[in-house]
């Protein structure tokens, strides 16, 4: 499908520079610009590409200055990086979307499969599970018995939604995610460890992505929660009974241990690991790889290392520990210095 540089223009409420008749059928990175295309342009040290690429049109934001007149159409908007992201949006939901139930997958006779939904081949749907409209369940997914959906919910391949989970609506779930496993709950006895048994549940509020291969496990007892609008990268781990505010978004490998809550709009890099049954307050923001031991309070800094602390007396401290092999070595000297210093003091003495 095709859409000309003024149709796009009016889409974004933006501003053409150059022919409003240029047409685009597909996207591409400005620097691996082709006819018929269409770039963006937000990230200052690409600019130079702007003037060669081979793209039709390139959405550039409305402060940009340029040093000549690009061969591309260019389409000014307030965010150019917004806008695209709106321009990807729309150019998926107009991809053609799955219905029916293929003949190889199991549905069990008590479940409530919604309209317009698909269950792909060797996918499973236990006994009174309920899908709700326009679901999409792809090949080899399971969800278990008792499990809940709401509508527009997107479950790639070999995702597993153990018994009795919630979903809410418009949630995405990436291939491999398991979400329902059992917390890992034992206790210590003479001969090894007795298993808790993990009766509660996993609740997914409306608007949730979940990345690939990310666990979230059920709680003890009562809920694991992830509120509405929270998007989780790849490889993340919930424990039992923890709680993620609304909005809020993780970096891959990321890690909550149990009963820990973490609060609306906080930002986690790569690799964070938080402390069992912490607070961490609303719109923390934590570094990559940092260590949570402890509760965070509402209004702190932006928080890195392990264990964490301010990200600007982090660096500072990591400028000293960029020197240690230097220092270490002018200590050594003083020391030397002094020694010496003292010996000649006792000579003097005698």
């Amino acid at each position: 499908m095709k859409f000309t540089a003024k149709q796009i223009s009016d889409f974004l409420q933006g501003r053409v520079e150059g022919d409003e008749t240029v047409e685009v059928n597909t996207f591409a990175k400005i620097e691996e610009g082709k006819e018929g295309a269409i770039s963006f342009l937000s990230n200052p040290k690409y600019t130079h590409y702007i003037y060669d690429t081979a793209s039709s049109i390139v959405l550039v934001d409305e402060s940009l200055t340029l040093e000549k007149q690009p061969k591309a159409t260019l389409i000014r908007v307030k965010n150019a990086y917004g806008c695209v992201a709106k321009l990807l949006q729309l150019y998926d939901s107009m991809k053609p979307r799955k219905t029916g139930i293929d003949p190889q997958a199991f549905v069990a006779s008590s479940a409530k499969i919604g309209k317009d939904c698909y269950v792909g081949a060797f996918a499973y749907i236990g006994d009174d599970v309920e899908l709700g409209d326009g679901c999409q369940v792809y090949p080899h997914a399971v969800i278990y018995d008792h499990a809940k959906l709401g509508s527009q919910c997107l479950v790639y391949p070999h995702v597993s939604i153990y018994h009795g989970c919630i979903l809410g609506s418009r949630v995405i779930v990436h291939s491999g995610a398991v979400i329902g496993a059992d917390g890992f709950g034992f206790v210590p006895n003479a001969d090894g460890y007795d298993k808790i048994p993990q009766i509660g549940i996993v609740t997914i509020e409306d608007d949730v992505e979940i990345g690939a291969n990310t666990c979230i496990d059920r709680s003890t007892m009562g809920s694991t929660y992830v509120r509405r609008g929270v998007k989780l990268d790849n490889l993340i781990q919930l424990a039992h009974n923890v709680e993620v505010g609304a909005n809020t978004v993780m970096a891959a490998q990321a890690g909550v241990a149990g009963s820990s809550k973490v609060g609306e709009w906080c930002m986690f890099g790569g690799q964070v690991g938080v402390a069992g049954h912490v607070t961490i307050a609303d719109k923390t923001q934590i570094g990559a790889q940092a260590g949570i031991a402890h509760s965070i309070r509402p209004g702190s800094a932006p928080l890195i290392g392990s264990p964490a602390f301010e990200a600007r007396e982090y660096f500072k401290s990591y400028a000293v520990f960029r020197k240690l092999p230097e220092l270490y070595a002018q200590i050594n000297e003083l020391q030397k210095q002094l020694e010496e210093f003292k010996r000649e003091e006792n000579i003097k003495n005698i």
